[in-house]
């Protein structure tokens, strides 16, 4: 039975453990114009102030192509009227193909609050909201037009008024630097998910969630009202009823890490997987062919099955120049023989990926993903692709689902980034929509990232290892393996297997994992340094990462299961080690009452695997 209670002013909705609260309700102006609100309060400490809930159609031309009533109400929601509301709770759990964690839990409590016009009961709008124990959501959905009519939305003009103080950590593009910025003055809008510090040291995110039949809305500040952020549709959507917009998503948390801890709420607000024999669909770490040789190619398939890897991707211009659309993707031009090196990858355990541009995949997705199946490719990386518009969304979701046809995976790379789609489309292992290694951020930058971008889901880092440019410890990096979450995770990007000594510290990254049981963040702040643990089945992975500055902090390790023995390997920065990489390398015994003294080195971190005694 749902805990909302209902009054003459709308709805209030909790979550399962009551904690969280938003309400509803209806208010009109003078000119009994109405509008629609809500508020989010947490702990009853109110952290969403009243805030408008509008989303602005222009129907126009279908209306009299249809020959219907024109709706010409300045603001389409203006003369809406509740008519009914259905309350219900979900309570389930479900197993997805890889991820963060083995199982997902599926608890909230939702509402539906229908809504007509006035003057035209053909046109029917729902508000539907959820609770969850992590944050609530909501959405403006579209019944069944009975006449046909199209809808054409030109705005979403939802508000988030927040407490006076408080702080967003901003970036312009989805590629972008962050900067920790008050809410006024913003260079441009901001990206999603937009990770906000309140006033009083709780923590929020507004996220999107389902972005598959809609236009991609950032976050832009309020003109006329202090402290309020908008939503900032790309463009208009044209869409076909029935049909919702995407899931407006408010996470509150007390840390920050119980924000990434509780991203599943993205997931959880798409639907179930399309794909019913999932079977091929392989997490693992791939490194990348840049000299398009074949003596270049046999030696990273080499390096890659010897270090514990997966697959191999071929970069850009295996098939001629990317950004034209006279190159055929179904044809190698460069002097390698793919079905060779299909079968010598195949007797190495090294799958073959390949980068296709969005001009081949344009002109070619009708037939491209069956010659790559027929080749035995595995993966393709869409490069360059095109984001925002209702247009480049359809067209991107459309391409995966004919990858998933015929048993392809994806790696979405450049400015698009997931909101829990890979739930509904597993094959979509990872994207981009990051400022990883192609741009070598410092330290500091590193630690914002599991606070902010991967709440939204796997982002393809592109971690290094032996290239001059980067601004951190090798240890950092080491760990960055265990912090930053990605099914299909690039290793030794910008390297080439000729500049490996075969490290010894390099056994970490042949080890760890990349499909997850179950995740913690242990501690941590964006822009400070974070420490995660990660389990797969008895096994836990520990990474630890500093800013710029050097840190010391101490890591308990009473995640461990009590009773047992363990051998924790530990992997820390020290420039006594003589390697070029100076990484040294301790076992000891733990239990679950250790608590390790973790020193860290200006831009530094630590990589632990802690393995059970048996």
């Amino acid at each position: 039975m749902s805990r909302q209670v209902t009054d003459s002013t709308g709805v209030i909705l909790e979550s399962p453990d009551k904690k969280l609260r938003i309400q509803f309700f209806q208010r009109e102006d003078a000119a009994h114009h109405k509008t629609m609100y809500y508020h989010v309060f947490h702990n009853n400490r109110e952290v969403i102030h009243e805030s408008a809930l509008d989303i602005q159609l222009d129907n126009h031309l279908s209306e009299s192509a249809m020959a219907l009533k024109i709706d010409r109400h300045a603001r389409w929601c203006e003369n809406l009227v509740v008519r009914k509301k259905t309350a219900w709770t979900k309570d389930t759990t479900w197993k997805p193909v890889y991820g963060e964690r083995s199982t997902i839990h599926d608890h909230y409590n939702a509402v539906t609050i229908e809504l007509v016009k006035d003057d035209n009961p053909d046109y029917v709008m729902q508000v539907e909201l959820r609770a969850y124990n992590a944050g609530v959501a909501f959405r403006y959905f579209f019944p069944e037009h009975p006449k046909g009519s199209y809808y054409r939305v030109t705005a979403e003009n939802t508000e988030f008024s927040l407490p006076e103080g408080t702080m967003a950590w901003y970036a312009g593009w989805a590629q972008a630097p962050y900067h920790l910025l008050p809410l006024q003055q913003w260079p441009d809008e901001s990206e999603r998910p937009l990770t906000l510090q309140l006033p009083g040291g709780k923590w929020a995110c507004l996220a999107e969630a389902g972005l598959t039949d809609y236009s991609r809305t950032k976050f832009k500040l309020s003109k006329d009202k202090p402290n309020t952020i908008l939503t900032a549709m790309h463009d208009p959507a044209d869409l076909v009823s029935p049909v919702g917009t995407p899931w407006r998503v408010i996470m509150i948390a007390d840390t920050p890490g119980q924000l990434v801890e509780n991203n599943d709420i993205i997931l959880n607000l798409n639907a179930p997987s399309r794909i019913a024999d999932p079977k091929w669909i392989k997490p693992g770490k791939i490194m990348r062919e840049m000299t398009l040789t074949m003596d270049g190619a046999r030696a990273v398939i080499d390096f890659a099955s010897a270090h514990g890897m997966q697959y191999l991707l071929f970069d850009w211009k295996w098939y001629g120049p990317a950004f034209t659309f006279t190159s055929d993707a179904t044809k190698v031009v460069a002097p390698l023989d793919m079905p060779a090196l299909v079968e010598y990858g195949k007797q190495k355990g090294i799958g073959i990926w390949l980068y296709v541009n969005q001009q081949a995949l344009m002109a070619q997705q009708d037939s491209l993903f069956t010659v790559f199946h027929r080749w035995g490719i595995k993966g393709v990386k869409f490069g360059f692709v095109q984001v925002g518009s209702h247009r480049w969304t359809v067209w991107l979701q459309e391409a995966i689902r004919k990858a998933a046809e015929n048993q392809i995976m994806v790696n979405v790379h450049d400015d698009y980034r997931p909101t829990g789609e890979q739930r509904t489309w597993p094959n979509l292992m990872t994207a981009e929509g990051i400022r990883g290694n192609e741009e070598m951020p410092d330290a500091t930058h590193n630690t914002v990232l599991p606070f902010t971008r991967f709440i939204s889901g796997a982002a393809d880092y592109t971690l290094c290892y032996y290239d001059k440019r980067i601004k951190t410890t090798h240890a950092h990096q080491l760990a960055l393996a265990a912090v930053y979450y990605s099914p299909i995770q690039t290793l030794f990007w910008y390297d080439k297997p000729a500049f490996s000594q075969n490290e010894p510290e390099l056994e970490f990254w042949e080890k760890v994992p990349v499909n997850w049981d179950e995740t913690r963040v242990l501690q941590g702040a964006p822009g400070e340094y974070v420490c995660t643990a990660r389990r797969s089945g008895n096994d836990w992975y520990v990474g630890t990462i500093t800013n710029n500055n050097a840190r010391q902090v101490k890591v308990a390790l009473d995640f461990l299961q009590p009773g047992k023995k363990y051998t924790a390997c530990i992997y820390s920065d020290d420039a006594a080690v003589n390697t070029a990489t100076h990484v040294r390398i301790d076992k000891r015994s733990v239990t679950s009452s250790a608590v390790l003294d973790v020193k860290l080195q200006p831009s530094g971190g630590q990589a632990i695997r802690i393995t059970a005694i048996q």
